[in-house]
């Protein structure tokens, strides 16, 4: 497939221009748009990483640490690429993302340590691969990249092209895997943390929701997903499951023993009273309301607000909702009626409240970055439940 002219324009000026000079558009409804996507360029790779039987790790109510692997393999890239701009998809038990040939290496090593990290630290398994462009376009898929504002201060890539869903495919046929890295490798994941408490649901329940295209109709695909989310838009608060005050905090933070494992240098007690002081320093902040440093509390929680992720496109429709039992109803009875026409398959899990696992470079910059998942379960046993489908 040849460079477009958009690419061979992005292309001129760097590596990262590509993402980095892509106009972002606002209005999430937008989203189907396909003037919205840019080919990503030649050349270019595709990573992927999953958390091997995550739904055996969510029975034993370990979602919060496969939470926190995906979003490791997010914080160790950026932190790989020195802070760099480039697309990425959280996906609650893994993520996906795009990479330049020249950050390869970085991308590459960076996850070998997250894959070793997670399997010693966390006691999960994370299968990652970096998949060539090239091969996924020789199979008549592409990825497509459009750049989504959800506020002011930051910006998440949505995906289209079925590149993703067949490079996830690929990787767990085995191919393009990325080993583990030496024992006692270390990805550098500053600025991971989840120390957040659970939102509970404040509309009835909290709705997470995956849905996938089952036909090469894209138009009445697209027009399922346009109805999907005109029904959510309608909704109170769009159905965000972040409430407009922000996620409670309390201390000890339940996620500290997480944000201790992420921690380089020195024994895990004194990585485990580092952040049992600093989050206790944090807390009081915000109980207090009281600003240090060029932190102020009421401006950082209502930015968490708004730049949290919890909806996004990456091949599929991804929402946690906090909405209605009837709202919930409704979906699903448009999502069943897709699927008996052979339109999409989906997956729905309901469950009481919502997660959040966040990437903070600076709490003193705006553009932080807070990963939203169900609490019970999330994008992972709605995933299951897709997967019943083809049974």
């Amino acid at each position: 497939m040849s460079v477009s002219q958009d690419q061979s324009a992005a292309d001129v000026g760097g590596r990262d221009d590509f993402y980095r000079a892509m106009p972002v558009f606002r209005g999430f409804a937008n989203l189907m748009d396909p003037s919205l996507y840019r080919p990503v360029p030649d050349g270019w790779l595709i990573g992927v990483a999953d958390i091997v039987q995550s739904t055996r790790a969510i029975a034993n109510n370990r979602y919060k640490a496969v939470n926190m692997a995906g979003a490791a393999v997010i914080a160790s890239v950026t932190n790989a690429l020195e802070g760099r701009d480039f697309p990425f998809a959280f996906g609650g038990d893994g993520a996906s993302f795009a990479i330049s040939p020249q950050d390869a290496d970085a991308a590459r090593e960076a996850l070998a340590a997250t894959a070793t990290w997670v399997k010693e630290d966390l006691d999960l398994s994370l299968r990652v691969a970096l998949v060539p462009i090239e091969a996924i376009r020789a199979q008549g898929l592409d990825v497509r990249v459009a750049r989504y504002a959800a506020s002011p201060h930051v910006s998440y890539a949505m995906f289209s092209g079925g590149g993703l869903a067949w490079a996830e495919a690929a990787m767990k046929r085995g191919e393009f895997t990325i080993p583990m890295a030496s024992p006692g490798a270390h990805p550098d994941l500053t600025g991971l943390s989840c120390r957040f408490s659970e939102m509970p649901a404040e509309r009835g329940l909290i709705l997470s929701m995956l849905i996938v295209p089952a036909s090469a109709d894209s138009a009445a695909f697209r027009r399922l997903i346009e109805d999907v989310v005109t029904l959510v838009e309608r909704s109170p608060g769009a159905g965000r499951p972040v409430p407009s005050s922000g996620p409670s905090m309390r201390w000890p933070t339940p996620g500290a023993d997480y944000e201790a494992l992420a921690q380089r240098g020195g024994s895990l007690f004194r990585r485990r009273l580092s952040v049992h002081a600093w989050t206790l320093f944090a807390y009081l902040l915000f109980r207090l309301n009281m600003s240090a440093g060029g932190f102020v509390p009421q401006i950082y929680m209502q930015q968490v607000v708004e730049n949290s992720d919890f909806r996004k496109y990456d091949d599929g429709l991804r929402m946690v909702l906090d909405c209605k039992p009837e709202l919930a109803d409704a979906l699903e009875s448009r999502l069943a009626a897709a699927a008996a026409a052979g339109t999409a398959r989906y997956g729905l899990h309901r469950q009481d409240a919502a997660m959040m696992t966040c990437f903070t470079l600076s709490a003193s910059r705006p553009d932080h970055f807070h990963f939203v998942d169900g609490a019970r379960g999330g994008y992972a046993s709605a995933a299951t439940a897709l997967k019943a489908t083809l049974n």
